[in-house]
């Protein structure tokens, strides 16, 4: 493992000309460090909480609560069927409380809320913690929680994530690692999204050998209060709290054309359809991609003029529209007799 570059002094003309432009992790040092969140942590776990408490409205929240047994690990069971750890929920004040008593144990239950959006649960909290790096219209998030650690995964999305109170490892693999990590399934997952089977910090490189490769690729740091990292898209992370109260605050975010459909909706399509293929025609249909897809050769149409274009030169919302009705009905329509 390598640990990711570290920046100082991030302002947003940083973050988005070289930060961003670079597409690749970095630690922003003390990028929130004037956050009152920050300011109360670093006082006490109580006063993190109390500081929490008043901005709570009552509506309850989710949250998981796992086993001792676990050692914080958010996972899957053993027979992969179910995750290893109890979903319930309670309002966010009854959250606050329980982590305070499971922090003076020798042996705690890990128990976390997940992905709370602050304007719904806690309204007044953007107002006084604000960060002027994402896009405005991304809302805050808070994850809150003792020692535990979420799975490597990915999100299809940038991610900009701050630590508020606690001290937190990120383990981050880029996109093309994904056949080192050994993804668990699609259709059962501990918290929606795909997560490796492989745990990070005991692996079991007999069982997994290629993971090893993916360590050799993988980079690191451990964050402190105040601190931010910038996740680019798609890159694969682990998350390891490692405190017994910690505050993570992040914002995600997609730049791409919201018109144009899901590229998550492609490869779903697509392993249902080129993977089933024989091998000389998948051959075939991987140039075709490469080819009109993704550009290899640059502008697949670039040879033509633009009224002779037709399909190869469709970009405007209005062709977009029209071509996603087309596929449609074909979608609908009953697979022909062979």
């Amino acid at each position: 493992m390598q640990p990711i570059k570290v920046w100082r002094d991030v302002t947003p003309a940083i973050f988005r000309d070289d930060i961003r432009a670079a597409a690749a992790p970095a630690v922003m040092k003390g990028l929130v460090a004037d956050w009152p969140l920050v300011r109360a942590a670093r006082q006490g776990d109580v006063a993190c909480v109390d500081y929490l408490r008043p901005m709570a409205i009552g509506t309850p929240v989710p949250h998981v609560r796992a086993a001792p047994e676990a050692e914080g690990r958010l996972h899957y069971g053993d027979d992969i069927r179910a995750p290893n750890f109890r979903r319930s929920s309670s309002p966010l004040a009854d959250f606050l409380d329980a982590l305070i008593v499971e922090s003076g144990k020798s042996r705690p239950d890990a128990i976390a809320v997940q992905g709370l959006a602050a304007p719904e649960h806690l309204p007044e909290f953007a107002g006084a913690n604000s960060l002027a790096i994402p896009p405005p219209s991304v809302i805050p998030r808070l994850w809150i929680g003792n020692a535990a650690k979420v799975a490597i995964h990915h999100d299809p999305s940038e991610n900009v994530a701050c630590v508020g109170a606690g001290r937190r490892r990120f383990t981050l693999f880029p996109p093309d690692q994904v056949g080192n990590l050994y993804m668990g399934p699609f259709h059962i997952t501990p918290a929606g999204t795909q997560v490796s089977m492989v745990h990070l910090t005991n692996p079991d490189l007999d069982r997994y050998p290629r993971f090893a490769g993916a360590l050799d690729a993988a980079l690191t740091a451990e964050l402190e209060p105040g601190d931010a990292i910038y996740i680019p898209y798609q890159w694969y992370h682990h998350v390891e709290a490692l405190d017994v109260v910690n505050v993570l605050v992040n914002y995600w975010w997609d730049p791409a054309r919201a018109d144009v459909g899901s590229a998550w909706d492609v490869l779903m399509h697509g392993m249902m359809t080129l993977r089933n293929l024989p091998p000389d025609q998948r051959r075939a249909w991987r140039a075709m991609f490469d080819h009109y897809v993704f550009l290899s050769g640059g502008d697949p149409a670039g040879h033509l003029p633009p009224h002779a274009r037709g399909i190869l030169g469709v970009s405007a919302p209005p062709e977009i529209a029209q071509m996603r009705r087309a596929l449609i009905v074909k979608l609908q329509q009953a697979e022909p007799q062979r």
